[in-house]
């Protein structure tokens, strides 16, 4: 399909491309604003864009939207479709734009044109009656969109300013094949049912509460997960030369107004006072990581020094956004800061890169590879920023992983690496991150000894694999649908007793279990063992016992996995024997 593009010119490329993608959910969202201004003309338009998966737009009404107005848009979008119009680029004057977007009384328009430079023409998208301000990309016709559907509604503050009016915005999704429209909605059915906000209500492991928004409470089960993927992550540390530490949660200003966060994270973060002092709750661990660092002296020989912390951050997030583990308020990240020397960088973070794969491939996680650049609103000179960036490319380079450029998207302090993995479903999510850092040991005045018994600044690594551990139970969750691994299973066992004649062997078996390291449950309940079968699955048990007459009168026990219907009677050293082996594959 043909794509304009903002300078006018022109290019193929194919649906499945992101740029094809940008260009064509672009052009839906116009399609939106159009249908809208059809069946509702007082409604003013504000913004509408792309999506990483559909489209949106922001309108103003006159009257409660609802739900039930979205049938009607989306009819008249079809009808839009089908009337084959050709997109044209028009460029106007600043007084012609300002004329035009007048007198179809599009005060949105109009103030987004006064936010333009004096001097830059106004680009505008006509699709028949129909013109918007829009730079692209978009499609050449509209009827290049064979499936549209529009899903859901919510508020939206003007520009993302919570002071500006809210306005409701429209979302949608647009293919250029029905069938690709009816797999969308297969996948959205699916997620929904692998939503881990509802998973983990029934599978006991959180709750979220209306007593502390954004802040998650583990529940026994969940701090079983969440305990062993901290337990994995310490055994890979240890075994790759990292000691860990733990810092306060609450720090003073000066310290952040040291490291930089104070002006350029302050929003983010929660501030409290103390005895007329000013205090601030940790959104990030490096800091303290830095004064301990900072709490003896140091020698070339010492570098690299690996320093691991499981902090606590708390980062201040809207309502709006808050969703379940996955954005939180308050989470785990499993940090860890290298201190170095400008040669040991290339391998130090070849070693990082390791680490991120081995563990991502453990959970059967492919991923892809994201090197972030130089922001606007960053510290530091030129020359730190040229070796840091360009130490980054060098260790993947060395590594053989394919990589993207996203530019000016690094930290404020350095460039970064990204690692988005993705999971069962297709989805991406960023978690592992590998950030050089020349600045904060600068601003923090840390030092070593080099061979030539002079000071000399080191240079820092912050990474982290998990990101928040939270946030990657939240991804593990929707990833198996509940249904962990062996290893990772809060309870691996469920023991069944047929009735309560055998209750007494059932809890003989659950003992001989747990005294060889099985996590394990037993259903003493005076119920049915179909029901207890249905309510072990459901609980995505992976193993499930039954114990009768036969296995009490044989001392051994009937074993039924919880994706199968067959029952296996085996001696209870061979069954213990068989987890563990399996844990150990899965390990």
């Amino acid at each position: 399909m043909k794509v304009r593009m903002k300078d006018g010119s022109v290019t193929e490329c194919k649906f499945e491309e992101e740029l094809g993608s940008e260009a064509f959910w672009h052009t839906a969202s116009h399609v939106l604003a159009q249908a809208v201004k059809r069946i509702y003309p007082s409604a003013k338009c504000a913004i509408g864009s792309a999506t990483k998966d559909g489209f949106y737009y922001d309108f103003e009404f006159d009257f409660i939207f609802s739900d039930s107005h979205l049938k009607s848009i989306e009819n008249e979008m079809k009808k839009v479709i089908k009337e084959n119009l050709i997109a044209r680029r028009v460029e106007f004057s600043r007084d012609d734009a300002m004329s035009l977007m007048s007198e179809k009384n599009e005060s949105y328009k109009i103030m987004l044109i006064n936010d333009m430079p004096a001097e830059e023409k106004v680009i505008c998208y006509e699709l028949g009656e129909y013109s918007d301000l829009c730079t692209g990309p978009y499609i050449s016709n509209a009827n290049l969109i064979k499936a549209v559907q529009l899903t859901t509604i919510a508020g939206a503050y003007w520009k993302g300013n919570e002071k500006n009016k809210m306005l409701t915005r429209i979302y949608g999704v647009a293919f250029p094949k029905v069938n690709q429209l009816e797999e969308y909605l297969k996948l959205q059915e699916e997620i929904k049912r692998r939503d881990h906000r509802k998973l983990g209500k029934e599978l006991g492991l959180f709750a979220l509460m209306e007593e502390g928004p954004g802040f998650p409470f583990f529940l026994p089960k969940g701090m079983i997960l969440k305990n062993l993927l901290i337990n994995y992550w310490r055994e890979i540390h240890e075994r790759e030369g990292y000691c860990e530490i733990s810092t306060p949660i609450i720090l003073n200003r000066d310290l952040w107004q040291t490291s930089g966060h104070w002006d350029h994270y302050r929003e983010n973060m929660y501030t409290t006072v103390i005895e007329d002092m000013d205090y601030a709750i940790k959104p990030m661990n490096c800091p303290g990581g830095m004064l301990v660092y900072k709490q003896q002296p140091h020698s070339y020989r010492d570098l690299p020094i690996r320093i691991g912390e499981l902090g606590l951050v708390h980062r201040y997030e809207k309502s709006g956004v808050l969703h379940g583990l996955m954005r939180a308020r308050s989470f785990t990240q499993d940090d860890a800061h290298i201190f170095m020397t400008q040669e040991q960088i290339t391998e130090e973070i070849m070693n990082v890169i390791r680490i991120i794969d081995e563990m991502y491939i453990k959970f059967g996680f492919n991923y892809n590879v994201e090197l972030s650049t130089r922001p606007e609103n960053s510290i530091g000179s030129d020359e730190d920023w040229e070796v840091a960036t360009e130490s980054l490319k060098k260790a993947l380079e060395l590594t053989g992983k394919e990589y993207v450029i996203n530019e000016g998207d690094g930290a404020f302090y350095g460039p970064k690496i990204d690692f988005h993995l993705e999971d069962s479903m297709g989805r991406t999510w960023q978690c592992g991150s590998i950030q050089l850092d020349f600045q904060l040991p600068l601003r923090f005045g840390a030092e070593y000894i080099g061979a030539d018994g002079e000071r000399h600044r080191p240079i820092m690594i912050h990474r982290v694999v998990f990101g928040s551990i939270e946030r990657f139970i939240g991804i593990l969750i929707e990833h198996y649908a509940g249904k962990f691994p062996l290893w990772l299973a809060p309870v691996q066992v469920k023991v069944l007793p047929i009735s309560d004649r055998f209750f007494s062997y059932g809890e003989e078996v659950m003992h001989a279990l747990k005294k060889n390291g099985i996590r394990c449950e037993i259903d003493s309940r005076n119920e049915k063992i179909g029901y207890k079968i249905r309510e072990a699955q459901l609980d995505k048990v992976p193993y499930m016992v039954v114990v009768g007459q036969k296995e009490m009168e044989s001392g051994t026990v009937s074993v039924r996995k919880s994706d199968s219907k067959d029952l296996e009677q085996m001696e209870m050293s061979e069954f213990i024997e068989r987890l563990k082996s399996e844990m150990a594959v899965d390990r």
